[in-house]
C-alpha cells in the first residue's frame, strides 16, 4: 500500500461553533473557504505535493491513460436539426473539439476562434428559416456563456456578444428578426442589431422557453412556475397554476401539449388551463417528436409510436439493446435520435414513419446485467452491471435533479471492465422515475445497493469502490461517512460536502428546490443530518478517498472538497490515503483523459485490480 497518510498536511482546526435553530454547528475548517488567503494557498500546495507523490508511485497511470485515450477516440455526431431545409449537426472527430456543420459544410469551429482549445461551444440554435445561428461560448470550462449570432450563409458575426447568458434557451421568431432568451436571469426579447432588449419577466429563477412555430404562443417555465403568452396581444404573460413537473408548448399542429407527472395532455392554446389526457408513458418522458402522421414518445431507454390524432399506441422502435436514447428531432415524417450503451458510442438513427423502418448502423451488442434489489423501506430499485462478479467493483450513482442513469458509452467504464473489474450503475431515488424523495432516502438506496452487491457475491467490501460527480459526489461523500466499513475506496468529483453553507457559493442558491434551505428549521435539520462534512467523526476507519476539484468550476466551489479533505485527513484511523486532486484550469467535472486515468489508477490500486 502506498503510505501517504503519514505525510498529510496538518490543517489548523478552529474552535468555531455556531448556534443554528437551537443546534450547535462546528465548522473547524471555515478558513479553507477563502481560496486566496495565504494559509489556504499554503495548505493547497501541500495537498498538491501529497497527491503528486501518491500518483507518482502508481505505475499503472500511463497504461490507464493510453487505454482511455484509445477508447475515447471514437468521434461523434449529434442528432440533426432541420431548419429551412438545411441540416445542422455537431460533429467531433477523434481527439478533436466538436465542429458545427450546416449540411456538409463546416459552419463554426471553436478551434479557429481559439487555437488553445479552451473555448467551448456550449449551445446553439438555428433560426426557423436556417439563415441565422444563435450560439453560446465559454472559456476554460467556466460555463459563463456569451451569446452571438452569425449569418449561416456567409459565416459572419451579425450580433453579439451578449454576456450573462449561461446556458440560455433561445426561441426564435419565425422570420429570424428577433428571439427570446435569458440574460442575467431575466427573460428578454432581443431584436437583431438593437442594443436595447425588452424585458418580459424578471425573477430569480432558471427558465425554459418555447415558442410556437407560427411565433404566436410563448411558454416560460421555471422549477415551480409557468407563464403563457399570446404574442398577438399586448397582454403580459399570464401566470398559470401548475405542479412542479409541468412543461407546456404549442406543437407544429397548433395543439397545446402539456407534460406533467400525470402524463401527456393536449388542449387549445386559447384555453391553456383546459387539457385532456393524451398519452400515458410507462416511464418519465425524455423527448417528444410530432411528425406528420405519428407522435414519438421517448423515455430514457424506449421510443414508442402513437397515432397523432388520438395518442393511441401503435408500437415501439426496436433498439439495439438496453441503453440510453438521446434527443429526438424531426422533419416531416422522419425522426432522428441517438442511442448509446455500455459498449456503443452515441450513434444517430433515423426512423421513417411512412415505412416504419429504422436506419441503424452496425454495432456491438451491450452485455449488461439488470439486477433488482430493495431499498430499506421496500422500494424496488435496479442495478445495471457490466463485467463479471467476484472482483473489484465500482458502484456509480447520481440520484438527483430528476436525472435518470442508464447505460451510456464510457471509456472510463470500458477500460475498467477490460482490466477485469465490474462497473455498476445504481438507479436510485432522486432520479426521474423516483423524483419525490428525501436526500437521505437517496443515500439509503445507494448504501443498500452496496450491501446487495456484497451479499450476492458480486464483490466484497475490500474490493468495492464508490464513485460520483457533482450531486453524485455528494452522494458518495454521504455514503462513505455513514457506512465507511462497506467500501475500500471512494472518488467524489466536484462534490458538495458542506450542506449547511452550500447556498453561499457556486450555484447553490439555484438548488434550494432540490436540497432545501438552512433558513427553514425543518430543512436545516434534514441537511444537518446528512451533510458529509459535519458527519466526519474522529477515530473512524474511513476508506481510501480521492476528492477532485476544479479551479474554473462555477457550479460547485472547490471549498467543499478542501474542507472535506481536511476533515477526513484529521479524523481517519485507517492507513488508507485521503487525497485532493485539483485542476486550476478545468471547469465542472471536465478533467478529461488525465482525470479519468488518475481516478482509475487510484481505484485499481485501492481495490486490488492492479495486483
Amino acid at each position: 500500500m502506498i503510505d501517504s497518510v503519514q505525510s498529510c498536511p496538518c490543517a489548523e482546526r478552529l474552535s468555531l461553533v455556531e448556534q443554528v435553530h437551537g443546534r450547535s454547528v462546528a465548522d473547524p475548517y471555515r478558513w479553507l473557504e477563502d481560496s486566496s488567503s495565504a494559509e489556504t494557498e499554503a495548505w493547497s500546495r501541500a495537498q498538491d505535493d501529497l497527491w503528486l507523490t501518491y500518483a507518482g508511485a502508481l505505475t499503472s497511470r500511463f497504461r490507464w491513460k493510453n487505454r482511455v485515450r484509445q477508447l475515447s477516440d471514437v468521434g461523434s455526431v449529434s442528432t440533426p436539426v432541420w431548419r429551412g431545409g438545411r441540416c445542422f449537426t455537431l460533429r467531433r472527430e477523434p481527439g478533436q473539439q466538436p465542429v458545427l456543420f450546416v449540411d456538409e459544410t463546416p459552419l463554426f469551429d471553436p478551434k479557429r476562434l481559439d487555437p488553445t482549445g479552451l473555448t467551448t461551444l456550449d449551445a446553439w440554435q438555428p433560426s426557423p428559416d436556417g439563415t441565422k445561428l444563435a450560439f453560446q461560448l465559454s472559456r476554460g470550462g467556466d460555463e459563463r456563456s456569451t451569446l452571438n449570432v452569425l449569418d449561416t450563409t456567409t459565416g459572419e458575426l451579425i450580433d453579439g456578444p451578449l454576456d450573462g447568458c449561461r446556458y440560455s434557451p433561445v426561441a426564435w421568431l419565425p422570420d429570424g428578426s428577433a428571439f427570446y432568451y435569458v440574460r442575467f436571469r431575466q427573460v428578454r426579447r432581443h431584436r437583431l442589431g438593437d442594443p436595447d432588449d425588452t424585458t418580459i419577466l424578471d425573477r430569480e429563477a432558471s427558465y425554459g422557453l418555447e415558442l410556437s412555430a407560427d411565433g404566436r404562443w410563448l411558454t416560460v417555465c421555471t422549477t415551480d412556475d409557468l407563464w403563457f403568452a399570446d404574442l398577438m396581444t399586448d397582454e403580459p404573460p399570464a401566470h398559470l397554476p401548475q405542479d412542479t413537473t409541468t412543461i407546456m408548448s404549442v406543437g407544429p399542429d397548433n395543439r397545446l401539449y402539456v407534460v406533467n407527472a400525470g402524463g401527456i395532455h393536449i388542449g387549445d392554446p386559447a384555453e391553456p388551463t383546459v387539457w385532456r389526457d393524451y398519452i400515458q408513458p410507462d416511464a418519465p418522458l425524455t423527448g417528444l417528436a410530432i411528425l406528420d402522421d405519428v407522435v414519438l414518445v421517448a423515455t430514457a431507454n424506449t421510443i414508442t409510436v402513437h397515432e397523432r390524432e388520438t395518442g393511441k399506441r401503435q408500437g415501439a422502435i426496436d433498439l439495439p439493446g438496453f441503453g440510453s436514447v438521446g434527443s429526438l428531432s424531426s422533419d416531416g415524417n422522419r425522426a432522428w435520435f441517438t442511442y448509446t450503451d455500455s459498449v456503443t458510442p452515441p450513434t444517430v438513427y433515423c426512423y421513417d414513419a411512412t415505412t416504419g423502418q429504422t436506419t441503424a448502423p452496425p454495432g456491438r451488442q451491450s452485455e449488461t446485467h439488470r439486477l433488482s434489489y430493495n431499498s430499506p423501506d421496500g422500494t424496488a430499485l435496479e442495478l445495471h452491471v457490466i463485467g463479471n462478479r467476484g472482483g473489484p467493483t465500482i458502484l456509480y450513482g447520481y440520484g438527483g435533479f430528476g436525472q435518470s442513469l442508464t447505460p451510456t458509452y464510457s471509456a472510463f467504464t470500458l477500460a475498467w471492465v477490460e482490466a477485469g473489474g465490474a462497473f455498476v450503475t445504481a438507479t436510485i431515488r432522486g432520479d426521474a422515475q423516483h423524483r419525490e424523495s428525501t436526500k437521505q432516502q437517496t443515500i439509503d438506496d445507494f448504501i443498500a445497493a452496496a450491501e446487495y452487491l456484497i451479499a450476492e457475491g458480486w464483490t466484497t467490501s475490500d474490493q468495492l469502490a464508490i464513485c460520483g460527480e457533482s450531486n453524485g459526489g455528494l452522494l458518495v461523500a454521504a455514503a462513505l461517512t455513514q457506512r465507511p466499513e462497506l467500501f475500500a475506496a471512494a472518488v467524489a468529483s466536484a462534490p458538495l460536502t458542506d450542506m449547511l453553507r452550500y447556498e453561499l457559493s457556486g450555484l447553490g442558491e439555484r438548488w434550494i428546490a432540490e436540497y432545501g434551505s438552512v433558513k427553514d428549521p425543518d430543512e436545516f435539520a434534514a441537511l444537518a443530518n446528512y451533510s458529509p462534512y459535519h458527519r466526519v467523526v474522529d477515530g473512524v476507519k474511513y476508506p481510501a478517498v480521492l476528492l477532485t476539484a476544479f479551479g474554473n468550476d462555477t457550479r460547485v466551489d472547490p471549498l467543499h472538497a478542501r474542507k472535506m479533505c481536511a476533515a477526513l485527513q484529521h479524523a481517519t484511523a485507517s492507513q488508507r490515503p485521503v487525497l485532493l486532486r485539483f485542476e486550476p484550469e478545468a471547469g465542472h467535472t471536465t478533467g478529461g483523459i488525465n482525470l479519468a486515468a488518475d481516478m482509475l489508477a487510484f481505484l485499481a490500486h485501492e481495490t486490488g485490480l492492479d495486483r
